[in-house]
């Protein structure tokens, strides 16, 4: 039989004593103009932290996280209300250029995405398209963005290959240090390595515990192990409400929420 839950309970951390990179507040998304997807969330993410969101499938996690930088607007019918704060700007305000809020605000989709292009060209064109034309100033570029992405030792002879030949793994970082490229100072990640090979899984994580020392970074993830190894904080998502978010040690070790431990140890439903 069936867990019974009283979904109206919540724990939301309220971070105190540390810089807030982001936070939103009474978020909500629409899709089709009246189904609600996402039931009013404010929650903030602390600066230099990892941050991961969780939920079974269906739960809006991924809905969530793609409105933080305004990719629901590619999206036909979808309508998000509600503040979207970064640096004292309410991003989802109209009037805010969603260019320049993805620059600072990058993703990472949950399929490595690489141009058809070489991998050099994979992060230069960006640039170029900026118009950035000076070579020394590009391959400076290249390299400190695969570098940041742990991905420079394994592609410096071979920068001119078609990115496409790359495995899942170099692929996926390749996309990570394509993001990082713009300089942003939070990068979102969308099950980056679900896709993977348990050793690129790890690897990934690795490049994230680095790269947080200069970035914010939420992630969507399915692997509580991955959530619980690599996340300074974790939220769990139910039908499209924030359930409860906590410091990863308490989300798994003692939660406060029967659900969330329930969710967490694998006995959900």
């Amino acid at each position: 039989m069936a867990t019974t839950y009283d979904w109206t309970q919540r724990k939301i951390m309220v971070p105190e004593q540390e810089e807030i990179a982001l936070s939103t507040t009474d978020l909500r998304v629409f899709y089709n103009g009246t189904k609600e997807a996402i039931h009013g969330v404010t929650m903030a993410f602390p600066k230099n932290e990892i941050t991961a969101l969780i939920g079974p499938s269906g739960s809006g996690k991924s809905t969530y996280l793609r409105a933080l930088n305004r990719m629901n607007d590619t999206i036909d019918g979808a309508r998000v209300t509600g503040e979207i704060n970064y640096e004292g700007v309410n991003i989802n305000d109209a009037k805010v250029n969603v260019f320049e809020v993805r620059k600072q605000i990058g993703m990472v989709f949950q399929r490595p995405n690489p141009f058809p292009k070489s991998i050099y060209e994979n992060i230069a064109f960006i640039h170029r398209r900026e118009g950035v034309k000076d070579k020394k100033k590009l391959d400076e570029i290249v390299e400190t963005s695969l570098k940041q992405a742990a991905l420079w030792d394994q592609v410096k002879d071979n920068l001119n290959k078609s990115a496409l030949a790359m495995s899942g793994g170099q692929a996926q970082r390749l996309c990570i240090a394509r993001a990082l490229s713009v300089k942003p100072e939070i990068i979102l990640m969308d099950e980056p390595a679900s896709a993977l090979d348990p050793i690129s899984t790890m690897q990934i994580e690795e490049t994230m515990m680095e790269l947080k020392k200069n970035y914010t970074i939420i992630i969507v993830t399915h692997n509580m192990a991955q959530a619980s190894r690599a996340s300074d904080n974790t939220a769990f998502f139910y039908s499209g409400d924030l359930i409860e978010y906590d410091k990863t040690s308490t989300i798994f070790t003692q939660p406060s929420l029967k659900s969330t431990e329930d969710y967490v140890s694998g006995h959900f439903g």
